[in-house]
This record gives structure tokens, C-alpha cells and sequence, in this order.
């Protein structure tokens, strides 16, 4: 980074950059914890000389902090892929059921909304199309921040809601699906070609918030990519120039995802294992009525508190699916 022509190459010399800050910040966490347990150490050989209530006290809250900062640096530790340290995109679909599976849909965007600010990501909505009378059909979404991918990735998969429905008079129990689909965000430098004959590029006035600036002008692109039939929309920004890059980066980063789906196929068929990722595969059920669980269907990891996970508490299911926890026992059918 000292030398003379680094910032010659400038793609270059911000890859380079950002994979300083990469290993500056795992240093930083390794110097942390073992900081932390020469504390404690030392915390314990005082406790031995003289024992003391509110030394106690602060010794089991320093090893409760640092047991939580280990978990942590663990869970960093299984993000190894390459793809894991990149942004999210964030796809929602509602499923089959209209209203209900709109609303649902609209439930799990803000849900992911409020996990991304707990994790100090930025949340950047990319184009939505709500529904027609409430919730939202399809939203598509960056999360942008170290790790997000890594940790979202098992996300992908259809997420199963059994609630008393707001929309029934009746006041049945209704089943709803809605489905996310997530890519990691590819850098510039993941070079996937794509010539300008496979795109068919649509410009049209764009919908809901943004202002006279945006609602009177045909600021939103719609690129459909021929060969595959990804179709990508942006309409969140003023500029038509920016909606069609921003989308363009997105449809490159889902052809790069179809390359790897493609690979991982193929190394399945190979070696004989099962995936778990695809659509249609049911992964998680969150259950309001008669009772209150969300409970994922691949790692067994449950729990009671609903609002919670709703509200964006999702390290515990996170954690499960990166470490490869398995359910114990099969999951009992749901009513």
C-alpha cells in the first residue's frame, strides 16, 4: 500500500485495501480475546488471595462477556468461503394465498430489516412491488456489510406463517408462504461477461415513494436476461443511468449465484448428498396460533419467543445452520 504506483490500478488498490481492513479486524479480535482472558486470569488469582462478593460478581460477568465474544470469533471462523465476506441481495416473493402470503412477505422484510440494524448493516430497498391490498408481492433488497451474506446465506428457502388471519372476518387459522432468494453481492472484479444481444432493457415511470423527481420521469429499468430469464428491476433511485448499473450488478451477481447453484449440483450428483437449498423447500415455520414457536426444520433449533425473532432475532437459527447442527429427532407434523 506504500509503494509508489498502488493507486495506479484503483480497483485493484480497494480490493487490496479491503482485504487489509479484513485481516486488521481479525487481528483486532485475537489481540481482544486474549486481552480479555489474561483479565480474567488475573481476576481469579484475586479472587483466590482475597474472596470478595462484588469481585465475584464481576468476574462471572467478564466470563460471561467473554464466553459471548468466543462464540463469536467461532462463528466467524466457519465463514471461509470467499463469497461469505461480501453484501447480501435479498429477495422476497409471497407465495400462493394473495392477501395473506402478501402480508407475510411484508412481515419478513421488516424482519430482515431489523436484523440488519442490529448489526450496524445498511439496508437499501432495491425495488418492491406491493401487493393489492396490503404487504408487498416481490421486494428485492442489499444488505450492505462485512459478513452479511455469510451469515444470511441460509436464509434461502421458503419460510412457512400459521396465524389467526387479521383478514378474516371469520377469524380462521391461515398458512402463508413467502420465499427468499439471496446472492452475495460480486464484486467488479468476478468478471462475468454478458453480452449486450442476451439483455432486453425496459425503462418506465417509477411507483410508490420517491417524489415528483422520480414518479414523473422513466427513471426504472427492467433488464430480462434472454438465456436464463433472470429479470432484475431498480427503481429506487432518481437517475435512470443509476437504476440500470444498479440492476446490472445485481443480475450479475444472481448469474454468478446460477454458476455456483450449477457446481453444487453437479458435485451433489457426484458424491451422492442431498441439498438443502432450492426453492420450494420449506425451511423455518413460525407459528402464532395455537401456540408460539418458530422452529427451523433443518437444525431443530426453536424457540417460544416469536416477536422476538419477528423483531429481528435471528442469531441463534443463523448460528445452528453455519455450524451444521442437525435436528436429533424428525419434526413432529403441524397442525
Amino acid at each position: 500500500m506504500a509503494s509508489a504506483g498502488f493507486w495506479s490500478n484503483r480497483e485493484e488498490a480497494e480490493r487490496i485495501i479491503a482485504r487489509n481492513k479484513e485481516v486488521r479486524s481479525r487481528l483486532q479480535d485475537l489481540s481482544s480475546l486474549e486481552r480479555r482472558v489474561a483479565d480474567l486470569r488475573a481476576l481469579e488469582e484475586l479472587l483466590g488471595e482475597h474472596p470478595d462478593s462484588a469481585l465475584e460478581a464481576e468476574f462471572a460477568h467478564e466470563l460471561s462477556e467473554t464466553a459471548s465474544h468466543f462464540a463469536e470469533a467461532e462463528l466467524r471462523l466457519l465463514l471461509a468461503d470467499p463469497l461469505d465476506i461480501k453484501s447480501a441481495i435479498l429477495g422476497i416473493h409471497a407465495g400462493a394465498g394473495g392477501t395473506e402470503a402478501c402480508d407475510w412477505a411484508a412481515m419478513l422484510l421488516r424482519m430482515y430489516q431489523r436484523y440488519a440494524e442490529r448489526h450496524a448493516f445498511r439496508f437499501e430497498i432495491l425495488d418492491l412491488l406491493a401487493g393489492e391490498e396490503a404487504g408487498l408481492k416481490t421486494a428485492t433488497v442489499l444488505i450492505e456489510g462485512s459478513y452479511a451474506y455469510g451469515y444470511l446465506k441460509g436464509e434461502r428457502g421458503v419460510h412457512r406463517l400459521v396465524r389467526i388471519s387479521p383478514f378474516n372476518a371469520q377469524g380462521k387459522r391461515q398458512t402463508s408462504f413467502a420465499s427468499i432468494d439471496i446472492v452475495a453481492e460480486v464484486a467488479e472484479e468476478v468478471m462475468i461477461e454478458i453480452p449486450p444481444s442476451d439483455l432486453r432493457i425496459d425503462v418506465f415511470r417509477s411507483g410508490g415513494h420517491g417524489g415528483q423527481g422520480v414518479n414523473t420521469t422513466d427513471s426504472a429499468v427492467r433488464i430480462t436476461h434472454l438465456p436464463s430469464g433472470i429479470v432484475v428491476t431498480c427503481q429506487n433511485q432518481r437517475s435512470q443511468l443509476q437504476n440500470r448499473a444498479t440492476a446490472l450488478r445485481v443480475l450479475r451477481s444472481r448469474l454468478h449465484e446460477v454458476e455456483l447453484d450449477r457446481r453444487r449440483t453437479e458435485q451433489e450428483r457426484i458424491y451422492g448428498e442431498k441439498g438443502e437449498i432450492g426453492w420450494g423447500r420449506q425451511i423455518r415455520s413460525y407459528v402464532m396460533q395455537p401456540y408460539q414457536l418458530v422452529r427451523d426444520l433443518r437444525t431443530g433449533e426453536e424457540t417460544s419467543n416469536i416477536q422476538g425473532v419477528l423483531d429481528g432475532e435471528l442469531d441463534s437459527f443463523l448460528s445452528a445452520f453455519l455450524k451444521g447442527k442437525t435436528r436429533s429427532s424428525p419434526v413432529e407434523a403441524e397442525q
